[in-house]
């Protein structure tokens, strides 16, 4: 009768546990239910912890702000910097709520600065005249050579990011405003618009000339940061000595390597700069930063943030000027990375 008794109350309280369980999966369907039906995925978007507007597809928005920084909204834009990079926090929203992409676009672009692409061609380094792509600039170099113009070893060619673009000459009228006539008695002078060794000391770091033949580091090295690469090794006509990569001020900078810090401060057209050694006479150079984080004797590891992009020293445009140095001789820092 005891064994009755007891599979009945185990009887009777597992059906009130299916029903109360039955109930439970009832209510959350039922709640799950109302709120697709009332609610929606939504993505709330704040610039500055101020809340901006909402946006279904936060992919297809960023992807959209990616393109203006990057210059693919404008033909002549090259890249465009902005205050700050909008937050996404995922939330539900009553579906009467519309999503207001392109308000959230305007805001976050409103007060960008846009950076253009254009070539200057200099005389003794000195800006003269300026064309809007690197071929015409090449044209007017061609043009004073086969002319055999006076000048012609001390012409170059600088690429250039600016605010604003400057007023466009014509290869004619540059070949015309550049031309010097040359002496009765002269010699031929062979000019490279490209690749030309460059000998200059600079404090910090004894810079004896350039080499572009790959050597061997020693080390493997990472990109400093990502951007646009502006200006490569040995070109602007008189021999630039690293490689230039555009991206917005205040991007973290990162060591290429692991190794010490020997330069960390002001040196005059470098702007703010820092040199990482990195054994056997392998040394990083990471100049015209805002902000230097790193300082002189601290070791460093690769990957480790050590300043932050800027424009300071000679300088026309936010970016990092990176060089690679091997026993004071510079090396194409595209033989390694980018």
């Amino acid at each position: 009768m005891f064994i009755i008794n007891a599979f009945k109350k185990c009887l009777t309280y597992f059906r009130t546990t299916i029903k109360y369980t039955f109930l439970v999966i009832i209510s959350i369907f039922l709640i799950i239910t109302a709120v697709a039906v009332f609610y929606k995925p939504t993505y709330a978007v704040s610039v500055n912890g101020e809340l901006v507007g909402y946006t279904e597809n936060k992919s297809q928005l960023q992807a959209r702000i990616n393109d203006y920084m990057e210059g693919n909204t404008e033909e002549d834009v090259a890249f465009a910097q902005i205050d700050s990079v909008p937050e996404y926090t995922l939330c539900l929203l009553k579906k009467d709520i519309t999503a207001n992409d392109e308000e959230i676009y305007n805001k976050v672009t409103e007060n960008g600065t846009k950076y253009y692409k254009y070539y200057a061609i200099t005389d003794d380094k000195k800006e003269k005249v300026y064309v809007e792509t690197f071929e015409e600039a090449e044209k007017v170099i061609a043009e004073l050579k086969k002319k055999k113009s006076k000048n012609q070893k001390e012409v170059g060619i600088v690429e250039k990011y600016d605010t604003e673009l400057k007023k466009f000459t014509s290869v004619e009228k540059c070949v015309s405003k550049l031309y010097e006539a040359p002496p009765k008695k002269t010699t031929t002078t062979t000019y490279m618009a490209s690749n030309t060794n460059y000998t200059q000391s600079v404090s910090g770091g004894n810079v004896t000339g350039s080499s572009s033949s790959k050597v061997n580091l020693g080390v493997a090295l990472i990109r400093p940061i990502s951007g646009i690469i502006t200006t490569r090794f040995g070109s602007r006509g008189y021999g630039h000595r690293g490689l230039d990569v555009a991206a917005p001020s205040g991007t973290p900078i990162k060591a290429a390597a692991g190794g010490t810090v020997t330069t960390a401060g002001w040196n005059n057209s470098y702007g703010y700069m820092l040199i990482v050694s990195h054994g056997n006479g392998v040394q990083t150079v990471y100049a015209h930063c805002s902000q230097l984080i790193a300082k002189s004797g601290q070791s460093v590891a690769q990957g480790q943030v050590i300043g932050k992009v800027g424009s300071t020293g000679y300088s026309t445009g936010p970016h990092l000027h990176f060089e690679i140095r091997v026993n004071g001789v510079l090396q194409d820092p595209q033989n390694y990375i980018y």
